[in-house]
């Protein structure tokens, strides 16, 4: 199969929601995160939502892509091989419960892989009065899929690295329960057999169901909030990784905090998340830390 590069840049339908507390409160129960800022409404300025929670928000988009893309010209059945690949999330502002969020989105890239084409969609939500909340770039294989020699990259963020040799500064060991992606699936509204159905697993290849990426990429922000953030979510203004391995339910996973990188006003800080076989489920990780944190 084929993706004509001259696709990029079609954008996608306007998608509109309002956010309530029980969608915001489920999402960090989900990934066993009591932050306080999530759940206690009896604070002054309320609760805000954890970080990764806008995944949840464009979750509805991305699973019915097909009904979003704005041209009659893409091949709808290349979605039939995606698989999420990469992630980079910046937020202006936490999510809030009576937000009322308007989504709109644009296929930005097409990246020539030697496993395909990895495909970049932008997704920009703003609130009521049009004030940008949060920017996602979600970037999904299409395995077999080719786009041309050159492929077509748009304007795409690039994102720090660390290029000093890699050292552990700190682990944080996390036991996956047998029921957790059952939990995530439900709590997160973000639905795929792969995660639910050992039977569809086994079909597609699979030994077993795994747990959601989001969710394994949920509980290592959690560890940043609270070992690098001083416990404050609203410091976090940008994440991004690769997905690279599989994590199984009823297994450990260990979130490595690999090296930082300070400046005047914010922190980068890198890490990478393990799988019980000491493979890397999550490369090249990274949070952006701001001081005073995003409002």
């Amino acid at each position: 199969m084929k993706l004509n590069a001259d696709l990029v840049g079609t954008p996608l339908k306007n998608y509109q929601t309002k956010i309530n507390w029980r969608e915001t409160t489920n999402y960090a129960a989900a990934i066993q995160d009591n932050n306080p800022k999530y759940f206690n409404d009896r604070q002054e300025d309320g609760i805000v939502s954890h970080p990764m929670f806008a995944v949840s928000v464009t979750w509805p988009i991305l699973s019915r892509l097909e009904k979003f893309i704005e041209s009659k010209e893409f091949p709808k059945e290349v979605l039939m091989t995606q698989v999420h690949y990469t992630e980079h999330l910046i937020l202006h502002r936490l999510i809030r419960p009576g937000d009322e969020l308007s989504l709109t989105g644009t296929l930005k890239a097409f990246l020539p892989h030697r496993s395909g084409t990895h495909t970049i969609i932008c997704l920009d939500a703003k609130d009521r009065n049009g004030a940008p909340v949060f920017t996602e770039y979600i970037g999904a294989m299409l395995r077999g899929v080719t786009c041309g020699e050159g492929g077509k990259a748009g304007q795409v963020p690039l994102i720090p690295g660390n290029n000093k040799e890699t050292e552990v500064l700190w682990t944080s060991a996390i036991h996956i329960d047998s029921l957790r992606p059952y939990v995530y699936d439900g709590c997160s509204n973000i639905e795929f057999p792969i995660h639910t159905s050992p039977k569809f697993a086994k079909e597609v290849g699979l030994p077993g169901i795994i747990l959601q990426g989001t969710a394994t990429l949920a509980y290592a922000i959690r560890e940043m909030v609270n070992n690098e953030a001083d416990n404050d979510p609203a410091r976090i203004s940008e994440i991004a990784c690769r997905f690279t391995g599989m994590v199984r339910p009823g297994t450990d996973i260990k979130v490595c905090c690999t090296g930082k990188k300070f400046h005047k006003d914010f922190t980068d800080v890198f890490f990478e998340v393990q799988n019980c076989e000491q493979k890397k489920a999550i490369r090249a990780g990274y949070v952006k830390i701001m001081e005073g944190g995003v409002k």
